[in-house]
């Protein structure tokens, strides 16, 4: 019998298996050599950066003495004073009261909005929010309810009907278009509804402010955003997040949030690479503005390209639609482009909807404008 059981839950993983290839839509797990790096989240060059590998050997020198894993979580055995510095310094760094770190920007995500939000309270999230967000309201007893992207109007009727204490969530800069949140609107919209707006700066973390601090310090808005959610995967080129505000928001999370206390704590060197990185990124603005020139002159010579079509860059990420480009073109399109040696990939549905299939180029620093220029003649040799 229990082979039987066995053989009917292996049937069905590999039905939907089947069903999703048969989409154009399987994913797999794929390594790459000697491409030109148009894929990953690295902006900035820190996670290939010799001076911050350097900053971090020094580093583990000077902490030898603590162990190299957290041995439990913070809550147990898993707290050293290492932990505590390093939160206050991301507290300061994005100007904000407190700090509280996460293993991953997805945990921390789950970790906020599954905990913050109560029974009877109402969430507003944009329909492009991250899926960490959505999974985390899930998990939360509170209504939780999606508004048109980036559109104000559509989260200002929908907030005349929201209940108990409201919750609006976004990103500040979108993974998927790369578009930038109307900020400033909506602090405002949520101070004129009693509404408290979490703002996730994953993708604009280390590209914006005077230090790179994230978006919400670049406007001036600390103040008016009740959480900041700082996620290390991607411009700092490391690992864990931390979500940013109120001390009592810190003391909170430690007591309710499920993804904080149930996990041990973050390594050593994972805490290291951080408190390195923070030294290293204030100087980083001849990198900053170099990924933001990059990015404008690649989408304006994508847009002279016939059948393809690249919103104006507001990041360092790039929207690119073909004509027509249903989920095999792109694919294929992106082989070809594996062949001239650049790495970019497709994002097809269900990670995007059925019918916004695009390739997702990501500039970086360390890409050089001959590579830009290459990269656009073998979009238009390939589409």
């Amino acid at each position: 019998m229990a082979n039987v059981s066995k053989n009917n839950a292996l049937k069905k993983l590999q039905d939907k298996l089947t069903e999703r290839a048969a989409q154009g839509n399987l994913r797999q797990l794929k390594t790459t050599t000697g491409l030109t790096d148009f894929c990953s989240n690295d902006y900035l060059g820190m996670a290939r950066s010799e001076k911050l590998r350097a900053a971090i050997q020094a580093a583990e020198q000077h902490y030898s003495h603590l162990p190299l894993g957290a041995t439990g979580s913070r809550l147990l055995s898993g707290n050293h004073l290492l932990f505590e510095e390093l939160e206050e310094t991301i507290a300061r760094y994005h100007h904000g009261e407190a700090a509280l770190l996460f293993n991953s920007g997805y945990a921390a995500n789950v970790g906020l909005l599954s905990a913050l939000p109560q029974r009877g309270d109402t969430v507003f999230y944009d329909e492009a929010s991250h899926a960490s967000m959505k999974d985390g309201l899930r998990l939360s007893f509170a209504k939780s309810y999606s508004f048109r992207h980036n559109n104000l109007q559509d989260l200002k009727q929908k907030l005349q009907h929201a209940t108990g204490q409201v919750y609006v969530v976004v990103e500040s800069v979108y993974s998927m278009e790369g578009d930038k949140a109307p900020l400033q609107e909506l602090a405002q919209l949520c101070q004129q509804a009693d509404a408290a707006l979490i703002v996730d700066e994953a993708h604009a973390v280390g590209l914006y402010g005077p230090k790179g601090e994230g978006m919400t310090v670049a406007l001036g808005l600390q103040e008016q955003v009740f959480a900041q959610v700082i996620t290390y995967g991607k411009a700092m080129g490391a690992h864990g997040a931390a979500v940013v505000g109120p001390q009592a928001l810190r003391n909170f999370l430690i007591n309710f949030s499920r993804a904080f206390i149930y996990t041990t704590g973050l390594p050593t060197h994972a805490l290291l690479v951080l408190k390195c990185g923070y030294t290293l990124l204030p100087e980083m603005d001849a990198e900053r503005q170099k990924v933001k020139m990059l990015a404008g002159h690649l989408a304006t010579q994508l847009n002279k390209i016939a059948g393809i079509r690249c919103p104006a860059a507001e990041s360092a990420i790039l929207s690119v639609f073909v004509d027509e480009g249903g989920s095999a073109k792109l694919k294929d399109l992106a082989l070809f482009l594996e062949k001239e040696k650049f790495d970019v990939r497709p994002v097809l549905s269900p990670t995007v909807p059925k019918g916004q299939e695009r390739l997702r180029v990501i500039v970086h620093a360390y890409n050089t404008l001959q590579e830009i220029e290459g990269l656009a003649e073998a979009i238009a040799q390939g589409k």
